[in-house]
């Protein structure tokens, strides 16, 4: 960002600063790190409800005929064809098979009948990706960036939906995993989603910027009188490491080809064709190309981003993110290793600051919530 560019503001964002949010710079954003302490936001996120301001993210809206097709022909995972009401995780890669982010998309129809897609984006990929789709896109479909005229609220833990049905006209718990719609709350129209980035259930709710401090402090009542409350980025990033959820910059990158990451799920090569997948199908054939696996340390000394993951004295990964987790009481990290030390199971060490620590590999995710 140069320094003539101003850092961005949530719409909830005067909210924040007068309620004990501390503020730091993420992604050109100035968002809250944390409100109380990093465990106790963690922590009532997985036992009551954590609010969690996520308007940061890139919210861009798609028209024309051709839509459908169109995003179909640049996602890694299948969208034309998908029911309505549906959400997709999904890739854009380049045609090296790199990473240029992960995304949502949706597709929703309004409250006056009329069928739509709209996607979520990173925060910090938000300009690039607007500026490749709309080359990709050519003529055959058209984008509007509504990240600025919209806010969006996370509402995240196991009483989070049975609190947010006492304000809308729908029941987010009558939603299946990756599914949404448009309803009401009050006379402001809104999109409720069954969806999240910290492993628990809940919702997510994009509302206009006018009505997001209104709407926001409606919930924040309600979460705190079931025990839950607000909560910043840092401790969205312990849930979301908990559950192997990967973060854009950390585990995903263009340098990093989609094959690697463990989301196979996401990449839906058979009778499609999109930007990459030549090279995604030839790396998965690639044994010298590194894999995304989940490590617990020995001790509560978290290894972080760029920590040496070593065998026999020799390097053979690196970490990519790292934290003591609250709720699996582990020291837990995912990062990229070769191939043939990826088996769960692997004894690796880790080489903090020059002191070696004992660890192991094992299956991801690190937490996981009862159905």
């Amino acid at each position: 960002m140069s320094s003539v560019e101003q850092v961005l503001k949530s719409p909830l964002h005067c909210w924040h600063g007068k309620s004990g949010g501390k503020m730091v710079d993420f992604a050109g954003w100035s968002m809250p790190i944390q409100y109380s302490s990093i465990v106790q936001e963690h922590n009532q996120t997985r036992n009551a409800i954590g609010l969690f301001d996520v308007s940061h993210m890139g919210r861009l809206w798609f028209s024309g005929a051709d839509v459908e097709s169109a995003l179909d022909a640049l996602t890694t995972r299948r969208i034309a064809g998908v029911a309505g009401g549906k959400i997709r995780y999904s890739l854009l890669t380049n045609d090296e098979g790199g990473i240029l982010d992960d995304v949502l998309v949706y597709h929703l129809t309004g409250i006056d009948s009329q069928p739509f897609y709209m996607m979520v984006v990173n925060a910090s990929n938000r300009a690039k990706i607007v500026a490749w789709l709309t080359e990709k896109f050519g003529d055959a479909a058209a984008l509007e960036d509504r990240t600025a005229a919209t806010a969006m609220i996370a509402v995240q833990g196991p009483k989070a939906n049975a609190e947010v049905v006492k304000l809308t006209d729908l029941d987010p718990a009558s939603l299946g995993n990756y599914e949404g719609a448009t309803t009401m709350i009050g006379d402001v129209e809104v999109i409720v989603s069954r969806t999240g980035y910290t492993g628990e259930d809940g919702c997510e709710l994009i509302v206009p910027a006018e009505n997001a401090t209104q709407i926001w402090e409606q919930l924040v009542e309600l979460a705190g009188a079931v025990g839950g409350g607000v909560c910043g980025l840092a401790a969205r990033d312990t849930l979301r490491l908990e559950a192997a959820m990967p973060l854009y910059g950390h585990e995903l990158s263009e340098g990093i080809n989609a094959a690697q990451a463990s989301l196979g799920f996401a990449i839906n090569t058979k009778g499609r064709q999109f930007p990459g997948k030549k090279a995604i199908l030839a790396a998965r054939k690639n044994e010298s190309l590194r894999v995304r696996v989940g490590f617990v340390l020995e001790g509560k000394r978290a290894a972080r981003e760029n920590v040496p993951v070593v065998v026999d004295g020799n390097v053979v990964g690196k970490v990519t993110s790292g934290t003591f987790g609250p709720t699996v009481a582990k020291s837990i990290s995912m990062g990229y290793i070769d191939r043939q030390y990826g088996e769960p199971g692997t004894q690796v060490q880790f080489d903090i600051r020059g002191k070696i620590h004992d660890g192991v590999v094992v299956e991801l995710p690190f937490y996981k919530r009862e159905a």
